[in-house]
């Protein structure tokens, strides 16, 4: 059985606009983030939050993903860009007359699809 010391994370430092200090999240959970002032808090308060995430899905009878397995894909992220390269793909999303995010989701395609040989 898998132990919360056993599942990967990643902390980042917050910005000030974002309250401080530090932010800890678990890849292989899609919504078991904590924070603290320091590492050290952060450290302590994400293994907490961990185990309450843990408990609620094993009370609800739902699967607990086991360590490193990348946890649920949410099919969501967000990039920060340049505001020159922002604003280079809007413009190109307006001539294709497609959004942003459909432009930008086909650029990743394309991309991936070059580098596994398909393209």
């Amino acid at each position: 059985m898998s132990k919360p010391r056993d599942y990967p994370f990643e902390i980042r430092p917050l910005t000030s606009d974002e309250g401080g200090g530090f932010l800890i999240s678990y890849p292989d959970f899609s919504d078991c983030i904590s924070d603290g002032e320091t590492v050290d808090e952060a450290l302590k308060n994400g293994q907490d939050a961990l185990m309450a995430t843990i408990a609620a899905l094993k009370a609800k009878a739902l699967p607990v993903p086991a360590p490193n397995s990348g946890g649920v894909a949410s099919g969501k992220f967000v990039a920060r860009v340049p505001k020159t390269i922002h604003a280079q793909l809007t413009t190109r999303a307006k001539t294709e007359g497609v959004s942003l995010n459909t432009l930008v989701l086909t650029f990743i395609a394309q991309g991936l699809g070059r580098k596994e040989g398909r393209v």
